[in-house]
C-alpha cells in the first residue's frame, strides 16, 4: 500500500533531485480516475495517494459516483488490521530479513516521517478512507496482490533504493539526516499537490528518474506489476459487472503504466473528467 512512498524514497536514495515547487490547491480536489468497459462489464481505475493531509474533499463528484455504482472495491493489497502472526501468512511465509546495510523497509519509514512533516497520514489516504467507506457499505473488498507477496518484494529489492547511501540513512539503515528528510518531505508535499489536481506529470519525471538510478526497483516495483494488475483487469472484464479499482497514482503514469499494459492487451482505457 505504501509503494508509491515507498519509491519516493527510494528516488531520494537513489538520485537525489531538487524538490519541485508546491503548487496551491484549490479545493475540492480532482485526482485522476479512468475507465475501461466493454458491453457488460466496467472497470474504473482510480490512482490514490497513500497518505493525505486530509485537507481536500476528492471523494465527492465523479470519483463518489463510480464508487457508489460499483459493486466491489479491489486494492493494491488488504493489509490486516491489528497485530499479525505470521502463521496467518502461510507455512511457507519467511519474515523480511531487514539487515543493516540492505534495509528497503527503512526508506519506507524515511517516506512516512518525510509525509507526516506535511501534515500526511496513512490513516488519511485515498486506500484507507475508500476500503473504510466499502466495508461500511457491506461492498466487498479484494486486493491484487497478498501482504506477503508485498514484504517479499520489499526483502528483495537489491539496488541503491535498498542500500540507502550515508546522505540518506545512517550506517544502520534506520535513520535519514535532517537534509534528506526536508529534501523528501517537500517532494512529497509535491506530489500530493499533483495528485489533488489530476496532474500525472509530477509521477512520470519521479518514475523516469527511479528508472533510471534503480532500474531493478523501478522494474519490480512498477513494470512487472502493472503488467500482472493488466492481466488481472482483462480477465476481469470476462465477467459482467462494475468493479472499482485503486492503486497508487504512480502506476497510472509515465511508459510502462497500468494503462499503457491494458492497451498493449486491446484494452482501451478513457479519462473520466
Amino acid at each position: 500500500m505504501v509503494n508509491l512512498l515507498a519509491a519516493a524514497a527510494a528516488l531520494a536514495a537513489a538520485t537525489p533531485t531538487p524538490s519541485p515547487p508546491v503548487a496551491q490547491v484549490s479545493e475540492p480536489a480532482q485526482p485522476a480516475m479512468f475507465v475501461v468497459r466493454d458491453a457488460d462489464t466496467t472497470v474504473y481505475i482510480f490512482g490514490t495517494f497513500h497518505a493525505l493531509d486530509g485537507k481536500a474533499t476528492w471523494f465527492s463528484d465523479n470519483v463518489r459516483d463510480a464508487f457508489e455504482h460499483s459493486s466491489e472495491l479491489v486494492l493494491e493489497t488488504l493489509i490486516p488490521e491489528g497485530p499479525v502472526a505470521p502463521s496467518a501468512f502461510g507455512k511457507a511465509f519467511r519474515p523480511p530479513s531487514v539487515t543493516p546495510s540492505a534495509s528497503f523497509l527503512a526508506t519506507t519509514r524515511m517516506a512516512l516521517t518525510a509525509g507526516r512533516a506535511q501534515g500526511m497520514q496513512v490513516d488519511n489516504g485515498a486506500d484507507m478512507v475508500l476500503r473504510r467507506t466499502a466495508e461500511a457499505e457491506g461492498k466487498p473488498v479484494a486486493g491484487l496482490e497478498t501482504l506477503e507477496f508485498q514484504l517479499e518484494m520489499f526483502n528483495h529489492m537489491t539496488d541503491a533504493a535498498a542500500s540507502p547511501q550515508p546522505s540518506v540513512a545512517d550506517k544502520a539503515g534506520n535513520a535519514a539526516s535532517p537534509s534528506a528528510i526536508d529534501s523528501l518531505s517537500k517532494s512529497m508535499a509535491a506530489m500530493q499537490s499533483a495528485w489533488k489536481q489530476g496532474d500525472q506529470s509530477v509521477f512520470v519525471t519521479m518514475l523516469e528518474q527511479l528508472k533510471s538510478g534503480a532500474p531493478q526497483t523501478y522494474r519490480t516495483m512498477f513494470t512487472e506489476r502493472n503488467a500482472r494488475w493488466a492481466d488481472w483487469i482483462k480477465a476481469r472484464m470476462q465477467a459482467p459487472g462494475t468493479v472499482f479499482v485503486a492503486v497508487g497514482a504512480g502506476h497510472l503514469a509515465g511508459t510502462d503504466s497500468l494503462l499503457v499494459r491494458l492497451a498493449e492487451l486491446g484494452v482501451e482505457s478513457r479519462r473520466v473528467d
